[in-house]
């Protein structure tokens, strides 16, 4: 029990410690420009249409030959 009631006692300095060295970790972030965040947005959207493509692609591809494989197999009969 007096345990539990000093951890609580200390929980106002922890957190204080803790915004306070949060504040001088983000003093030390390297923020991206603008200019490199709409890049690699850029690269981003056209990775992620370029996938998709692909794999409209594929798809096409497998469902085609699966239905033409389906199809003969019924007529065999």
């Amino acid at each position: 029990m007096a345990g539990e009631l000093e951890s609580i006692k200390t929980w106002p300095a922890k957190t204080r410690s803790y915004i306070d060295d949060l504040k001088l970790e983000m003093k030390r972030v390297t923020w991206p420009t603008r200019k490199q965040v709409e890049s690699t947005t850029v690269i981003v959207i056209f990775t992620v249409f370029a996938f998709a493509a692909y794999f409209g692609v594929v798809d096409f591809t497998i469902d085609h030959t699966v239905t033409k494989i389906y199809s003969s197999l019924s007529k065999v009969k």
